[in-house]
């Protein structure tokens, strides 16, 4: 994929979270279960940045713990939800692949369900390093990404698959464009989403300098990938 097409994607899927922001932020009240397991990796007093926080619902997981949180997004409507939902808390927006925080400051940095948001490889690697610079030495990155090699989503893969095929897409293979549907079932938003294999997880995240600790699924369910490095 091309810098420019890809720079495009990037500004196009701030300028669609910001769209759906009212009604992405309903479907995200609560916790998926399997995340909980997560906070295990977290000890009172440390620094955790939440990477691509949304509405900032993560923030839920640290209630008990008395950690310093901060959650950065991209999209300032979803920050603006944040702020009033956990006002609590520390949100602020910002770029996650050119993040306006100190290096070597967190001790944990979580990051559900924005990885396969970004296109090309070249991003994919420049995000992972970025996570590695504000990480304090050993610090660990917790990450998760959707499973798209479920069979809701083969339709789009056949779809984009066979234009790539003919020349009239721009997009990378295992890319897709997902269809985010109002209450009326119109199209509101076409999102940009990458499948990511475990495979592949792994080999990105090493390319970057993180080392793997841990990788699989978070659930018998199989719908999402979760990894943690260590810088």
């Amino acid at each position: 994929m091309d810098d420019a097409f890809a720079n495009y994607l990037l500004k196009k899927t701030r300028e669609d979270y910001n769209l759906i922001a009212d009604q992405f932020s309903n479907t995200r009240k609560f916790i998926w279960p399997e995340l909980k397991n997560l906070v295990r990796f977290c000890r009172n007093g440390e620094r955790i940045l939440d990477l691509g926080c949304g509405n900032g619902r993560l923030a839920e997981l640290f209630q008990e713990r008395a950690v310093d949180y901060l959650g950065v997004d991209w999209a300032e409507k979803l920050i603006e939800k944040a702020r009033k939902r956990y006002p609590a808390r520390k949100f602020q927006k910002a770029n996650a692949l050119n993040l306006p925080l100190p290096s070597n400051y967190f001790d944990k940095i979580f990051s559900v369900a924005v990885f396969h948001h970004l296109p090309s490889k070249k991003l994919r690697i420049k995000f992972l390093r970025e996570a590695k610079r504000v990480l304090k030495p050993d610090g660990l990155l917790i990450l998760t990404v959707w499973n798209l090699c479920q069979r809701k989503f083969l339709k789009y893969h056949l779809k984009h698959f066979f234009l790539k095929l003919i020349g009239r897409s721009k997009l990378d293979f295992k890319d897709i464009f997902y269809p985010w549907k109002g209450q009326k079932g119109e199209v509101l938003a076409e999102r940009y989403l990458h499948c990511f294999t475990i495979r592949e997880l792994k080999k990105l995240v090493k390319g970057a300098g993180l080392k793997i600790k841990e990788i699989g699924f978070l659930s018998k369910k199989r719908k999402n990938i979760y990894l943690v490095a260590k810088k």
